[in-house]
């Protein structure tokens, strides 16, 4: 009987280490503005693939993230519009879509996505929002489907609290995290660092900690090698406690708006190569969604679901 309790302990202890820890809101979801080619059905499916795929997962729902820390990063007046719903046409074309109430609650949900997936990132050693990585917002404006940017929200929050010391954005997207780059310029407290490919949107690169432009078309192996060659010498220099991963599915070869050529495979690497280098130094790691665009939404959001997974399967390996 005793060697049963332990055995059921045992097995109750190893379950929890494989428990991936999930951010989704029913809000994610918001109705499309009138006009938009946006759609934020991606978001639900993200969820569904994920729970059809059978992993063990804590399913947790965020709040919307409080206004006094959006205006840490953001200008106030532009926040203002935000709330008010009054974005004007001219900001609202960098957007992408008009910023209508619904729009507002979800980006103020999916930036409590983000900071939630950070808290409980330091609890398990990793945790996704199933949204977020809204790397174009900039200061007083949105752009590039991002209206509030939270990856950098959550990284000044995250050193104001107390949290971490040392934060790190890791935007691996195949756009550059311009946005965040501009929002966190200059901290010594928190790196910035972009892999993107070099003559995708932005035209016009902002400057993080360290940004790699791509050549169009690169591949796997070529992905593999810059990655393996740059990310393990910044950690050991910086060594952040929390890595902000925007881990966006935009760079694969099928990728209606990327430019990069990487295949499921391709991607699977990346997010494994990523984590191993985070928890093998005990760093924290919060993935958020990022970008992803095809005809085929069930797809794309596989595409995202596997990134979840592979990330999650890799860190508890390391518990």
């Amino acid at each position: 009987m005793k060697d049963q309790v332990i055995g059921v302990r045992v097995f109750a202890a190893y379950m929890l280490c494989q428990m991936l820890h999930f951010v989704h809101h029913p809000g994610y979801v918001a109705p499309a503005p009138k006009g938009s080619a946006f759609r934020f059905n991606k978001y639900g499916l993200v969820r569904e693939a994920l729970v059809q795929s059978g992993r063990a997962m804590t399913v947790h729902e965020p709040e919307a993230m409080p206004r006094r820390w959006i205006e840490a990063v953001h200008d106030a007046d532009y926040v203002d519009e935000v709330m008010a719903a009054t974005v004007p046409k001219a900001k609202e074309r960098r957007i992408g879509f008009a910023v209508t109430a619904d729009i507002r609650e979800r980006s103020l949900l999916a930036q409590g996505g983000t900071w939630l997936a950070a808290l409980l990132a330091l609890d398990h050693g990793y945790a996704a929002n199933g949204a977020g990585g809204s790397h174009h917002a900039l200061p007083d404006t949105g752009a590039g489907y991002c209206v509030l940017n939270d990856l950098a929200v959550a990284a000044n929050r995250l050193i104001a609290e107390g949290r971490a010391k040392r934060v790190m954005v890791l935007d691996c997207d195949v756009h550059q995290g311009d946005g965040t780059a501009v929002l966190l310029a200059g901290r010594p407290d928190i790196f910035t660092l972009s892999f993107h490919a070099e003559k995708n949107f932005p035209v016009r690169k902002a400057r993080s900690s360290r940004d790699v432009g791509l050549a169009d078309g690169l591949g796997d192996d070529a992905y593999a090698e810059m990655l393996c060659n740059t990310l393990p010498f910044i950690l050991d220099d910086f060594r952040p406690e929390i890595i902000l991963y925007q881990a966006g599915v935009d760079p694969h070869e099928h990728d209606r708006l990327g430019r990069l050529a990487l295949t499921d495979a391709g991607l699977d690497a990346r997010d494994r190569f990523v984590i191993r280098e985070a928890s093998g130094r005990g760093i924290a790691l919060a993935s958020v969604l990022g970008g992803g665009y095809g005809d085929d939404h069930g797809e794309v959001a596989a595409r995202h679901a596997r990134s979840i997974l592979a990330l999650a399967d890799e860190a508890a390996k390391h518990r």
